[in-house]
């Protein structure tokens, strides 16, 4: 009885609480002084110059919400969707017909919709949502969105699928692996959109600019508008041939937010897109997708065509899954203990809601009206530091103009690089391979560099300075030809690896017999030291990575400069999204890439007598931190983008 009863007490005060403390970490992009100036256009989060109106469509039938029944503006044909649902069956199948009143032969078509008051043409975004429980309707929760886009001139119409989503019933026996419904239902959306546009009379003939379109998603709606833009340029349904496409819209863009992967598997594999611009935006203190899994699909969008396309990922540390649906709130676990989920690191509704207004709608603004202002704030959160709430932000980006270097997935032979006829030599490293890049989840995708160095100093009597030259590690890339011209750019994607940079101290390295090893018992001191040091160190928290780079042309004539010149690498953010994670210390990490953006101009200010046209090597020289371990992606050079 007492142990129970002191289990309940400490349950209690476990839930009572809002969160606790987590050890402090370092906003790397905010460490050192930099001369990042503000992108100079007006928020893309403010009230543009439209007056905003409201519509809903719909089947009229809705037995539920009036606004997609009896007072629909615009009643819609319901469509067909038995060959995209699988398991509408048994007693989870009965309820879901019985509380909708409809089957999956008849699914409606139901948005409501924000518009701009004007003659148009005006670009066109849809909106879904993910799957939550289905009489708590998700489609509102995006109202915040419709009305800032539409005062900025683009149509919003969020998506009704609920009637999709999970319930109580699916106890029984649900839906399963219904993704593929989701992305092909928008499809269907657009089709409505485009017979409008060509209605005589209708409140959108000639309203919609159909050459430009736009999808957005959250959560599995985030998954599924690359399955609907994937299906977009497909002739055949990929599951099942006997049902046509024909649909060839102008997607430009699409909007992952906080999306799954992999819940459905077109031909039992993984979507891929060409030629569609891809945004992506995932928070750190997710309780519900908690693996950055929009990177994955970043590894899947690829450029082929001679358009100007980009992909990027945002990273927020303090963003959950909920808050970017007002419907949803904080309550990530779709469960009544909500008072489990450590709340204490999380931003606010509005803050979280203020970043998705910024980026989208500055990366809708970039895709479907060609306004690039907004560009560099998707390689960099601090150009839009007037208009985010100040957190950890980490940019991953790349376009259609990239020319890769070294993107590590030609072969396994780390010597060599993407470019042909290049080569890679190192000096003193203690991690150096080639390796699949593995989240919380499942693998990213892609392969990617890991180097490590470890200088094994004494704290308290050396510091790097004391390391001599011949000891420094670094990591060279020989390039066989690679002319630029002063407004290219130099970038690559990094992270940091948590792994120990000393990998040959312990394990099958350590031959415990050999006479140049130390004694057992001196070992087990070194290791107790280690440790005894590592709790010391807790209280303070890691500085960021820093280190230089430098560049030689084909005369011997070098630039060097730290890549703190752009930003230090932030150090593995570490999450708690449970409280009881604080109980066995279960702090969550994954690696996640920041975008390094090098302007060629930089170089030639270092040193004017450096040639551009003939760069012979890219180095990299760990000369700043002690130890280290980093994950390197995609080397290459890009145009500049106006940062």
């Amino acid at each position: 009885m007492v142990i129970g009863f002191g289990g309940f007490v400490g349950f209690g005060f476990l839930y009572g609480r809002v969160g606790f403390d987590l050890d402090p970490i370092i906003n790397a992009a905010l460490s050192v002084e930099s001369n990042i100036q503000q992108i100079k256009a007006i928020s893309p989060a403010g009230k543009g110059p439209y007056q905003v109106k409201t519509a809903t469509y719909g089947s009229g039938k809705d037995l539920h919400r009036p606004e997609f029944g009896e007072e629909v503006d615009f009643k819609t044909d319901s469509v067909n969707g038995l060959a995209f649902l699988d398991n509408w069956k048994g007693f989870g199948g009965w309820w879901r017909e019985k509380y909708w009143g409809f089957n999956p032969k008849s699914l409606p078509i139901n948005a409501r919709v924000w518009y701009p008051e004007g003659t148009g043409p005006f670009p066109l975004a849809l909106i879904v949502h993910g799957n939550h429980s289905m009489q708590d309707y998700s489609d509102p929760g995006y109202k915040y969105l419709g009305e800032l886009l539409a005062s900025r001139g683009i149509i919003l119409a969020s998506v009704d699928e609920n009637f999709i989503n999970g319930s109580w019933s699916d106890i029984f026996g649900g839906l399963e692996k219904e993704n593929d419904a989701r992305g092909w239902l928008l499809l269907e959306h657009l089709k409505v959109f485009h017979e409008w546009n060509r209605t005589k009379g209708h409140l959108f003939y000639k309203k919609i600019d159909t050459a430009n379109l736009g999808l957005i998603g959250h959560s599995r709606g985030g998954a599924a508008v690359a399955h609907a833009a994937m299906f977009n340029k497909l002739p055949f349904y990929p599951d099942d041939a006997s049902i046509k496409f024909d649909y060839n819209y102008n997607i430009k863009s699409i909007v992952a937010i906080a999306p799954v992967d992999g819940q459905y598997e077109p031909g039992d594999s993984r979507t891929k897109i060409e030629d569609v611009s891809y945004f992506v935006l995932h928070g750190a203190q997710d309780a519900d997708v908690s693996s950055f899994m929009g990177s994955q699909q970043y590894e899947r969008i690829t450029f082929t065509d001679s358009l100007y396309h980009f992909k990027s990922g945002v990273y927020v540390y303090g963003a959950n899954h909920g808050q970017f649906n007002t419907s949803w709130g904080n309550n990530d676990t779709g469960n009544p203990f909500s008072g489990l989920l450590n709340l204490k690191q999380l931003l606010s509704a509005e803050d979280q809601q203020k970043i998705a207004k910024v980026y989208i709608s500055s990366f809708l603004d970039i895709t479907l009206k060609n306004n690039r202002d907004y560009l560099p704030l998707f390689v960099d959160a601090r150009k839009g530091k007037d208009w985010l709430p100040e957190t950890i932000y980490l940019n991953q980006f790349e376009d259609s103009n990239l020319k890769p270097v070294a993107n590590f997935d030609e072969d396994f032979d780390v010597s060599t690089i993407t470019q042909k006829g290049g080569k890679i030599t190192t000096k003193n490293l203690s991690v150096w391979r080639e390796q699949e890049i593995k989240l919380k989840w499942q693998k990213k995708g892609s392969r990617a560099l890991f180097v490590g160095w470890n200088y094994e100093l004494d704290n308290e009597k050396e510091s790097i300075e004391s390391v001599p030259d011949s000891l420094i590690a670094s990591y060279t890339i020989h390039l066989s030809s690679t002319a630029i011209d002063s407004s290219a750019v130099l970038v690559f994607a990094m992270a940091e690896s948590k792994e120990t940079a000393n990998p040959k101290s312990e394990g099958k390295w350590v031959n415990k017999n050999s006479d140049n090893n130390k004694n057992k018992d001196n070992e087990e001191d070194a290791v107790d030291t280690d440790k005894d040091e590592e709790k010391d160190d807790k209280d303070e928290p890691k500085k960021p990575i820093d280190f230089t780079i430098q560049l030689s042309d084909s005369f011997g004539q070098k630039v060097s400069f730290p890549l703190s010149t752009f930003s230090p690498l932030q150090r593995t953010i570490e999450v708690v999204i449970m409280k009881t994670g604080f109980i066995k210390d279960n702090k969550e990490s994954e690696k996640v890439f920041q975008t390094f953006y090098f302007p060629i101009e930089q170089f030639k200010k270092i040193n004017p007598n450096f040639m551009l046209s003939n760069i012979k090597y890219i180095k990299f020289i760990f000369d700043k931190n002690e130890s280290g371990v980093v994950t390197i992606d995609n080397i290459g050079f890009m145009k500049s983008i106006g940062y």
